[in-house]
Formats: C-alpha cells, sequence, structure tokens
C-alpha cells in the first residue's frame, strides 16, 4: 500500500488467521522469562483451579501481536517500508485467560497513522485478542508501531 492508502484505511478492522497457543509455546515462555506459576506449567495442579487447565501468560500472549499481524493478509501496511519496530502500548488489558491450546486471532483497527519526521511514521492500532469459542476476548491493546521509508 502507499502511505495514503494506509492513511485512507484509518478505522479499517484486520482479522488475522487463527493460531493455537500450546503448552510447548507456553512452557518455553516460562524458561524464557523465569515465569514458571504453576498455572501455567503444571497441568495437573492447574486442572484443580478455576481455570480447569494451563493458562498461557498474559505477556505471551502480548508477545503474540507480531506474529498475529504478520499473518493478517489485508493488514494496512506501507509495501516500500524497511522496516517495522515496536514503539509500545497506550493501554494493554488481559481481559480472559488463554487456556493451553486455545486458538486465537487478533481483530486490528487502525486508529492513526501520521508522519513522525521524513521517512518515518507511526501508526497506532486496537488489537482485540478473541478466543475461538468464547465471548470474552483475551486482551485488548492500543499498540503503536513505528514504520520507516
Amino acid at each position: 500500500m502507499t502511505l495514503d492508502d494506509v492513511e485512507a484505511a484509518i478505522g479499517r478492522t484486520s482479522v488475522s488467521a487463527w493460531i493455537t497457543v500450546t503448552q510447548a509455546m507456553i512452557d518455553a515462555f516460562a524458561e524464557a522469562t523465569g515465569d514458571r506459576q504453576f498455572i501455567h506449567i503444571d497441568p495437573v495442579r492447574a486442572a484443580a483451579t478455576p481455570f480447569g487447565t494451563t493458562i498461557a501468560h498474559g505477556f505471551l500472549t502480548l508477545s503474540l501481536l507480531p506474529r498475529l499481524m504478520a499473518e493478517t493478509p489485508d493488514l494496512p501496511t506501507v509495501s516500500n517500508a524497511t522496516m517495522h519496530v515496536n514503539y509500545g502500548g497506550n493501554r494493554v488489558r488481559f481481559l480472559a485467560p488463554v487456556p493451553s491450546g486455545a486458538r486465537i486471532r487478533a481483530h486490528s483497527r487502525l486508529l492513526s497513522f501520521e508522519q513522525k519526521r521524513p521517512g518515518q511514521y507511526q501508526s497506532t492500532a486496537e488489537v482485540t485478542i478473541e478466543i475461538e469459542g468464547q465471548e470474552k476476548p483475551a486482551m485488548l491493546a492500543e499498540w503503536i508501531t513505528q514504520i520507516f521509508v
């Protein structure tokens, strides 16, 4: 897309492909971060909690945003960009746990797209992470990306 095309896409929602959050992903995230709380890595103990199974770390769900965005075919993106850099978020809320084995996908609505300086743009999107078969989303975030052309 051209810069004008991306700007014209403000307000549009794009939906990613589904991805499965596996126990192996959860275990690897626990190892990488040192967050080995039993609700994430011990299926026997987690089965006795209100969750009934192990759940993904909230920050694992957040960390899947780049993958989910990459798997969003109609995501407004600048075609001649040389790189995209995660810039942060204005807000992030973890609303429902993602059970091990669940499928999730992102609904991304472009809120703004603006030039910060020559060759550098900033996009802000409202991203909702849906859990397949559940009414309540896993996460809601207002996510900011820097785009360099």
